[in-house]
C-alpha cells in the first residue's frame, strides 16, 4: 500500500509519468517570460502610482503556482529528481517573494527599479535542472560513454 494512495490517484499519475518533467520544463519557460512582463509591468505601475500602485502580476503567480505544483507532481513520480527540482522551485518561490517586496521598497523611496537578480540567478538554475530533467535523452549517449 503506498502511503498517499488515498490523496493522490497515484495509477492516473502514471499513466502521464513520461510527460511531467516536460512540463514543468514548459511552465519554466512560461515563468521566464512572465518574469520579464511582471518586471516591466511593475516599472509602468511605479513610475504611474509609486509603491502603491505596484502590485503582483497576475500571470506571473499562476506560472509560478503552477510550476510548485508539477514539480510537486514530479516528486511523486521520480523521488530524487523530483526532491531536487522541487528545492529549486520553492527556493525560485521565496526569491520571488522576496524581490517583489524589494521592488516596492524601491518604488517607496523615488529609486528606478532594479532587475529582480536574485530572481533572474534562482529561475536560471530551475530552468538548467528542469531542461537536465526533460531533455535528457539529447544527451543520454555522451552522458553514458563519459559515466
Amino acid at each position: 500500500m503506498q502511503p498517499l494512495q488515498f490523496l493522490v490517484p497515484l495509477d492516473q499519475l502514471t499513466a502521464v509519468e513520461p510527460v511531467i518533467a516536460h512540463v514543468a520544463f514548459a511552465f519554466v519557460l512560461a515563468n521566464f517570460a512572465t518574469r520579464f512582463l511582471a518586471h516591466r509591468a511593475h516599472v509602468r505601475q511605479a513610475k504611474e502610482g509609486g509603491d502603491e500602485a505596484v502590485s503582483r502580476y497576475l500571470p506571473h503567480t499562476l506560472t509560478t503556482g503552477a510550476l510548485i505544483v508539477s514539480s510537486f507532481l514530479f516528486l511523486l513520480v521520480e523521488p530524487h529528481g523530483g526532491m531536487v527540482l522541487t528545492v529549486l522551485v520553492v527556493g525560485l518561490f521565496v526569491t520571488d517573494f522576496f524581490e517583489f517586496e524589494a521592488r516596492k521598497v524601491e518604488a517607496r523611496n523615488d529609486r528606478s527599479l532594479d532587475r529582480p537578480n536574485g530572481s533572474l540567478a534562482a529561475s536560471v538554475l530551475v530552468f538548467l535542472y528542469a531542461a537536465y530533467q526533460s531533455l535528457f535523452f539529447l544527451i543520454a549517449d555522451v552522458w553514458n560513454a563519459v559515466i
